[in-house]
């Protein structure tokens, strides 16, 4: 078995690297898309001092990466052929992280994962708020009915300032800005005929639903999904998702995922809007977490392109 070397995040070059661990081991038993990665990656400006990051190689290929939002929340990702790198990886965490309890959310049927969590004495934290992994199929799609008035369709080149308007009113507040989603929009695997919008009678982008497709797996990713509070109930974020899934399996999608947290008065709306969608769990998150006896000094800034970590 080849060598594991370990090394820092340097920059966009690596995240195409964290991306392709992702694709190659991607089945409904991981908690990573490669669009996750995208999205919370450039979604945001100015962060990469938050975010330390490291990725394992050996032969040739990425087999694991630990990504820390600081002071201390871990997301990773590990090849399950490789089930001894978690503990590396949660060793250079506790290394890295300032915070007096260490957290980690995985998935449920990341088993390797779990199972080195609880040897290395962490616990599942009790809380309603988790994330719901659904899926379904795109062969049986109903036609998006669209309300009066509205327009579905796919963002064009002259809509960046609504585009971004809508998202920041949505996630209101939002540290999403213009060249933010610029950056989103050049990062793979971004297509602008998957990232839809509804557009209101006066102009205004009520409802959004942007698509990540991984060619490879035949497997789209809706994130983010959101419609301004005024039109909510209305049938226009299931008009612009079934646009924007119709426009995915036109693209080659056989498969759609979304993440819906549950549990958060914010989300309230997402789990009945994808249940009537044809969305169907398959598995959850879950939050584990650790007290540490002895917290190491804060780690000093990093360079903008030297260390990091997800939203």
């Amino acid at each position: 078995m080849p060598a594991v070397t370990r090394r820092s995040y340097t920059g966009p070059a690596d995240l195409r690297a964290m991306q392709s661990l992702a694709q190659r081991i991607w089945s409904k038993a991981s908690s990573v898309h490669v669009g996750d990665l995208a999205w919370q990656r450039f979604q945001h400006v100015g962060r990469e001092a938050e975010w330390p990051t490291m990725l394992c190689e050996a032969g040739g290929e990425t087999v694991a990466w630990g990504w820390v939002s600081l002071p201390g929340e871990l997301a990773l990702l590990v090849d399950p052929a490789r089930p001894e790198l978690v503990s590396e990886v949660l060793a250079w965490f506790e290394d890295t992280a300032s915070a007096a309890e260490l957290e980690v959310t995985v998935l449920d049927a990341e088993k390797h994962v779990v199972a080195a969590l609880e040897r290395s004495g962490y616990a599942p934290r009790k809380s309603p708020v988790f994330q719901s992994y659904m899926s379904r199929l795109l062969d049986d799609l109903p036609e998006p009915v669209v309300p009066g008035g509205f327009t579905v369709r796919p963002v064009g080149a002259d809509d960046m300032e609504r585009r971004v308007a809508v998202h920041r009113a949505v996630w209101h507040p939002s540290r999403v800005t213009g060249p933010s989603y610029r950056n989103v929009m050049a990062a793979w695997p971004y297509r602008a005929q998957l990232d839809w919008v509804a557009e209101a009678p006066d102009g205004r982008f009520a409802a959004q639903c942007l698509i990540w497709l991984d060619e490879r797996n035949a497997v789209g990713e809706l994130e983010p999904v959101g419609t301004l509070p005024e039109f909510r109930r209305t049938g226009l974020a299931r008009a612009v998702c079934l646009a924007a899934l119709h426009a995915a399996h036109d693209a080659g999608a056989r498969e759609a995922v979304v993440y819906p947290v549950i549990g958060h008065p914010k989300s309230a709306g997402a789990l009945p809007l994808y249940v009537a969608l044809g969305f169907r769990p398959y598995a959850r998150t879950l939050t584990f977490t650790r007290t540490r006896r002895r917290i190491p000094p804060s780690p000093g800034p990093a360079s903008p392109e030297g260390a990091h970590r997800r939203t």
